[in-house]
């Protein structure tokens, strides 16, 4: 006598949290994807708009990353297709932008995004955020989240597995004797910068400074232009000076 059937296609307990990591910027990607798996995520990558919605479209990930400045189509334009789309509609969004200003962080959650973090933003509050997203208490945001956790594992499972992420987030091996954060005394100095747009000499304002360690940091000065022509961010790795408000 044949047995009852058993769904085959279900995914383990033990089975890494898949993320799709979605930024034009391949420093960036690198950063944030090699503190995620550390964290034991299992990563995918994307540099476009297009790129990424295929990938999303083609394979069910856990949680999105993504930027809003891509090219093809924009995060903002990916968060809404997304939303809907019966596959995607229920995986949690976290936007990491260079765009700080109110009406773009807006912008982003009307999209569908489930959180929305600000660069220069350290790959430890990314984590934090994601295991927020991904915890009992933000299941069910979207229409089918709380029915597509279960399928994917017994719901005691799945807390018991995102409780377990949560704390190796927190016990993480990033050095913590490294310091991070804003400061006007950086560990390089800030170069003198003149405007792209009109020639003059940008004025120092301030250093962020980020990065897995001492040894892996990263410096990110910022400046504001005499003339009115807005605020610029330049990335002492890359040696480029972009523009950001």
């Amino acid at each position: 006598m044949i047995g009852p059937l058993t769904n085959t296609s279900r995914v383990p307990d033990t089975a890494p949290t898949r993320a799709l990591l979605i930024d034009r910027d391949a420093d960036t990607r690198q950063m944030y994807g090699q503190f995620l798996k550390q964290c034991s995520y299992e990563i995918e990558e994307a540099e476009d708009g297009r790129e990424a919605l295929a990938k999303a479209l083609t394979r069910v990930h856990d949680v999105i990353v993504t930027e809003t400045r891509l090219s093809g189509i924009s995060g903002y334009e990916l968060c809404r297709l997304l939303r809907q789309d019966a596959l995607t509609r229920p995986t949690p969004i976290v936007v990491v932008t260079g765009d700080a200003f109110e009406t773009a962080i807006a912008r982003a959650r009307h999209a569908g995004a489930d959180a929305v973090l600000v660069k220069p933003c350290l790959p430890e509050r990314l984590a934090d955020e994601i295991a927020r997203v991904l915890s009992p208490s933000s299941q069910g945001q979207h229409d089918g989240t709380v029915a597509r956790l279960q399928t994917v594992a017994p719901p005691t499972a799945s807390r018991d597995r995102r409780d377990a992420l949560t704390e190796r987030v927190r016990r993480t091996t990033l050095s913590r004797a490294h310091r991070r954060g804003e400061t006007t005394s950086p560990p390089v100095a800030a170069p003198a910068m003149v405007c792209p747009t009109c020639d003059q000499p940008l004025g120092y304002v301030k250093s962020h400074v980020g990065g897995v360690s001492a040894r892996h940091a990263e410096q990110w000065d910022y400046y504001e232009c005499a003339g009115g022509c807005g605020t610029f961010q330049y990335r002492q790795r890359t040696r480029k000076l972009r523009r950001v408000s």
